[in-house]
């Protein structure tokens, strides 16, 4: 029996097999098929019930099982799973195609977009009504034959390739392992670190300590081991992921994902991809993002230079370094730090043991929101590490089913993200409440000590639990506009605001609690992540803003002829640079978040909605906290409101005006060092 055959509330994951996958895909496409054409060839005239509606609840099937298996390829995948995404993203794209395509049923959703004066739609009907047409109309509709045929030509493609670079990506990272002997190379790690490394050479049957390119392994071994040409090694090994011209080697995927996307917007009418994406973005066009990113350069630049001079400085009196690398940045960094603010993330981890900050973040959502969480055992998960959670609000009602995912293992891909297995919607006057889950890579408890957390791991639990509740507290009609499903560029505010919490005393005082002692975390120590809070900050700005060059110098320009990628990387950095250029690394050919992930021509975003969340953060200071009324307009304007309206006029809800980069620019410190 198949149990993705038959209708599932939660994911029935230990009864699916690998081999159930490709005929639950058939069937629910087939299914999906039907839906739809009955809506095409409906003889009734068309009316936003018959047609905008029906399609938006057509394929439901079809969604949950593409959901399932795409969250299951990212956080528990093995070689066969692999084989299906590249045997189903065609099948997938051509599906999707044949929707948009299908004349029949653009004619009628014309029909009702060109008459919608004559319905009295809600705001966010007019919304789905005109999502619904443009996912025509930017999807090839108006195309003629030719044309449309090349069109899903290109989404084949591009669904493989994508496919393709972040499984060479995965495999990148996990056939990487640096196996130390010798104790003395690790001199300098934390004991914490030390014990990790051991313990992952014990279950690989070898003596020693092994360090991967794994996130909890990778940063602390570049943070503090005092072997610096064990340091270079492990960086040049973590930067050439994808750049090695070998069966791995992403140089010809980024060249052909670049070309085939450009080819894509010149089908549909736009001068570029970034053309083509930007205009269902807050930031409307590329010139537009483009002045943002040299806005934020113009500010952030002179504050980088002061600091790499301060660190170059430091590193050639502590230990005569006379050209600082790029695998010499953590380190001295992070020696600097300990010098200015006798603060060192080994000194803050033992206050932040994973079930604590899981706790905290709880306590804190509690306070503003009134959310509570049990922890269950009797929904289904796809490994034991999963915790699984019913959230309830104030009054107990259902709101949501919760899975947290937070340590790291071969089959999961790098990084942290949120997601959703069942978006929030109502149909027939019920309310179906969603199913979210969060994916980290955290280091795992060892033999001797439970799963500590740097303090940037906590801003990340932080950040993907801000996402996680924009799922949650979703409250709208349609699944297409409910939770994340909003611009790209506004999907960062309710994450990035959620990090804020981390720096308040108010805030951590209810959880970061010594895991042996249960002492609370000293005031000293709390004054001092604050005073911290800007260090490094216009470096760090840089950084992001060259990842913003590059993926709008791949999507804003015509690109296809470009044969040398690291030399266009090359091109790119130069505004941004600090370290010296090494000709064997490569960011762009792992850079995943714009050659797999969705964010191409939006990787700014990360930067345009931290004006957001920094000038929205500001409201809560100057009320408090923990202001009830506040997170009541947060969550009412905000969060439970998904994509029902344009961006810009939910955020003028909740703050009464549009946003002021001077918050950012004051909260990074950016104001004070670039007087």
């Amino acid at each position: 029996m198949n149990p993705l055959l038959t209708p599932f509330d939660t994911a029935p994951f230990s009864r699916i097999k690998n081999e159930h996958f490709m005929p639950a895909f058939i069937e629910a496409m087939e299914k999906a098929r039907k839906e739809i054409d009955d809506i095409a060839s409906s003889q009734e005239a068309p009316t936003f019930e018959n047609t905008i509606e029906a399609l938006e609840f057509s394929g439901q099937h079809l969604d949950r099982v593409t959901s399932l298996f795409f969250n299951l390829n990212s956080a528990e995948t093995n070689d066969k799973l692999q084989e299906i995404a590249q045997e189903v993203s065609p099948l997938l794209s051509e599906f999707s195609n044949d929707i948009t395509l299908n004349e029949q049923l653009f004619k009628r959703v014309k029909s009702v977009f060109e008459n919608k004066d004559n319905y009295q739609l809600t705001a966010e009907q007019e919304t789905l009504l005109d999502k619904k047409y443009k996912s025509f109309s930017r999807n090839g509709a108006n195309l003629n034959k030719d044309h449309k045929k090349r069109l899903r030509e290109i989404d084949a493609a591009l669904a493989t390739l994508k496919l393709k670079f972040g499984e060479n990506v995965l495999k990148e990272t996990n056939k990487y392992e640096m196996h130390i002997a010798n104790e003395a190379d690790l001199d300098g790690l934390p004991e914490s670190a030390k014990d990790t490394a051991a313990q992952l050479a014990k279950t690989k049957g070898k003596k020693g300590w092994i360090i991967t390119l794994d996130y909890p392994s990778y940063i602390p071994f570049m943070k503090y081991a005092k072997n610096r040409a064990l340091r270079k090694e492990l960086a040049m090994a973590f930067g050439s992921k994808g750049f090695h011209n070998d069966e791995l080697d992403n140089q010809d995927n980024v060249r052909q994902i670049a070309k085939l996307r450009h080819e894509r917007a010149n089908l549909l009418g736009y001068k570029t991809h970034a053309h083509y994406v930007l205009e269902e973005r807050m930031a409307e066009k590329p010139k537009k993002v483009n002045e943002f990113l040299e806005e934020l350069l113009q500010k952030a630049k002179p504050a980088a230079q002061v600091e790499f001079k301060e660190l170059s400085d430091f590193a050639k009196e502590l230990d005569g370094i006379e050209l600082l690398q790029s695998w010499d940045g953590p380190f001295y960094s992070e020696k600097l730090k300990q010098k200015l603010f006798s603060l060192d993330d080994e000194m803050l981890k033992p206050y932040f043991k994973l079930e604590n900050v899981i706790e905290g973040v709880f306590i804190i959502t509690k306070r503003l929101f009134g959310l509570q969480f049990e922890e269950v055992t009797d929904i289904d998960k796809y490994h034991p590490d999963v915790k699984t959670y019913r959230i309830y609000d104030q009054d107990h009602n259902f709101v949501s089913i919760f899975y947290a995912d937070f340590h790291p293992r071969a089959g999961k891909r790098a990084g942290a993200w949120m997601t959703s297995f069942k978006p929030q919607y109502i149909l027939n006057n019920r309310s179906e409440r969603p199913q979210v889950s969060i994916v980290c890579n955290f280091t795992k408890p060892t033999d001797t000590k439970p799963s500590l957390l740097t303090f940037n791991e906590v801003t990340t639990l932080f950040h993907e639990f801000g996402h996680a509740l924009h799922g949650i507290l979703a409250n709208t009609t349609y699944p297409s506009l409910s939770g994340t499903s909003v611009y790209w560029d506004f999907v960062e505010l309710p994450s990035q605001i959620m990090e804020n919490w981390c720096y308040e005393k108010e805030a951590l005082e209810l959880f970061a609690k010594h895991y042996e002692t249960e002492q609370q975390i000293p005031m000293s120590l709390i004054e001092s992540i604050k005073e911290s809070a800007t260090f490094q900050e216009g470096m760090a700005t840089l950084r992001q803003l060259s990842f913003g060059f590059l993926d709008m110098a791949w999507h804003g320009s015509d690109l296809s002829e470009i044969m040398d990628v690291k030399q266009q990387e090359v091109k790119v950095f130069e505004e941004t640079s600090l370290y010296p250029t090494n000709q064997e690394t490569c960011m762009t050919t792992s850079f995943a978040h714009i050659f797999q992930g969705g964010y191409s021509a939006g990787y700014y975003s990360y930067k345009w909605a931290e004006v957001l969340d920094a000038d929205a953060f500001d409201y809560f200071k100057e009320k408090g906290i923990f202001n009830k009324g506040i997170a009541t307009k947060f969550r009412d304007n905000i969060l439970s409101k998904g994509g029902t309206e344009k961006p810009m006029v939910l955020y003028k809800r909740f703050r009464g005006r549009e946003p002021k980069i001077e918050a950012l620019l004051e909260r990074a410190g950016l104001t004070k060092k670039t007087a």
